[in-house]
């Protein structure tokens, strides 16, 4: 039973994971494992650290980072997806979108806050480390394989239907953050 709550709580903390990582990668022309494991990997490795952070400094964070979440998290997502928009109306299929790693960093930290949030309140409950760092590896484990599906899928809408999949994979990205800020709100 420990296992499907596990997972649980991974898919439903890495579905904008998903999201982001399908619109951003309509642009890929590479979409090679050589190309999408190293992203899928920085994806997941920041999702279930800052879960694992959360949980570590739940007590000093837990006020500071409830209240500020959703607009780090809009901003992120709305520089993300707000260049994606621009590329595409520019017609600029060449967009950098996962394509550096400044880009791949903005992308995994912006869908990962909700995780240090998550991490704060099992914090907050007494979870054990152990039970934590178990929580902590099935997320990276989900996370990765979302990403990577997520990046597949992507890749593969961009090379059939061009600028239209950027221009719905930027729109899905700022969709993605006003939901973050407006349901906090």
């Amino acid at each position: 039973m420990w296992l499907v709550a596990a997972l649980i709580l991974a898919l439903s903390l890495c579905a904008d994971c998903f999201a982001v990582s399908a619109g951003s990668s309509v642009t890929l022309k590479d979409d090679s494992w050589g190309k999408i494991l190293p992203v899928a990997l920085v994806f997941g490795l920041v999702q279930s650290g800052l879960f694992f952070a959360g949980w570590a400094f739940g007590d000093i964070f837990s006020g500071v980072v409830g209240s500020m979440a959703p607009v780090i998290g809009f901003l992120l997502l709305l520089y993300v997806g707000g260049s994606m928009l621009y590329s595409a109306i520019r017609n600029d299929l060449e967009s950098r979108d996962l394509n550096g790693i400044r880009n791949v960093l903005l992308g995994a930290i912006a869908t990962s806050i909700d995780a240090f949030t998550v991490g704060v309140s099992f914090s907050m409950d007494g979870d054990s480390a152990g039970d934590v760092l178990l929580k902590a590896l099935v997320i990276l484990a989900v996370t990765f394989l979302t990403v990577v599906f997520g990046m597949k899928g992507g890749a593969y809408a961009g090379k059939r239907y061009g600028r239209g999949a950027l221009f719905v994979g930027g729109t899905v990205l700022l969709l993605i953050g006003l939901n973050i800020l407006f349901k906090f709100i």
